[in-house]
């Protein structure tokens, strides 16, 4: 994660978007009073508000919590993608 100040933000706003769009790698933006912003690309922050919904369930949460602990304990298995020519 990369910081910066707001007046170099500023300057070089079109390089620090493009570093947070083609990279994901989110920029922090430092402001007075420790009143800072976090820029993320618009895919970035689409996940992590379908990781809060997804494990803000419990039962969502329990079943992945369950597939972990199936996997962790070798209890996975690798299948072979088929493709579809169709």
């Amino acid at each position: 994660m990369q910081a910066t100040n707001y007046s170099d933000f500023r300057k070089n706003m079109k390089s620090y978007m493009d570093i947070v769009s083609e990279d994901f790698e989110p920029v922090i933006v430092t402001r007075k009073d420790n009143k800072n912003v976090v820029i993320l690309s618009e895919a970035e922050y689409e996940n992590l508000k379908e990781n809060q919904y997804v494990l803000g369930n419990p039962v969502n949460k329990a079943w992945l919590d369950e597939s972990k602990r199936q996997l962790e304990m070798g209890k996975g298995k690798i299948r072979e993608v088929i493709e579809d020519n169709e």
